[in-house]
C-alpha cells in the first residue's frame, strides 16, 4: 500500500543519494571511461567546474567508498583517483543510462 511506502526507504532513493548532483555521474563516467585520473585532468574533462566543487564531490565519492583516491609523497603532490569495487559496480547502472541514451538521442 502507497500510504505506508516511504520513498526515503527505497534502494532508489539509497542510489540518487549517491549520485545525485551536476558533476557526481560524470565523474564516475569519467573514471569508468579512464580509469585512473589526476584531479587536473577531471577539472578539465568537466570544463566549467571550480576547484572547490569538484574537490567536494571527490569527497564525498570517497566517504561513499564509491572511489579512490590516492596520494604519492612527493613534490610537487599526485594525487590519482580511480573507481573501487563498489564504484565499478554501480557503472553497470550508468552503462544501462548511456545505452538508454544513445538509442533514444534525439
Amino acid at each position: 500500500m502507497i500510504e505506508n511506502a516511504c520513498f526515503e526507504d527505497t534502494g532508489f532513493s539509497y542510489t540518487l543519494s549517491l549520485i545525485s548532483g551536476k558533476y557526481k555521474m560524470v565523474i564516475l563516467y569519467c573514471l569508468m571511461e579512464y580509469e585512473v585520473v589526476r584531479f587536473n585532468e577531471l577539472r578539465r574533462y568537466l570544463k566549467n567546474i571550480s576547484d572547490k566543487t569538484l574537490s567536494q564531490n571527490l569527497k564525498e565519492l570517497e566517504k561513499d567508498e564509491l572511489i579512490n583516491k590516492v596520494i604519492y609523497p612527493q613534490i610537487p603532490p599526485k594525487v590519482e583517483y580511480s573507481l573501487t569495487l563498489r564504484g565499478k559496480s554501480l557503472m553497470e547502472v550508468i552503462d544501462k543510462l548511456c545505452t538508454w541514451g544513445e538509442k533514444n538521442r534525439r
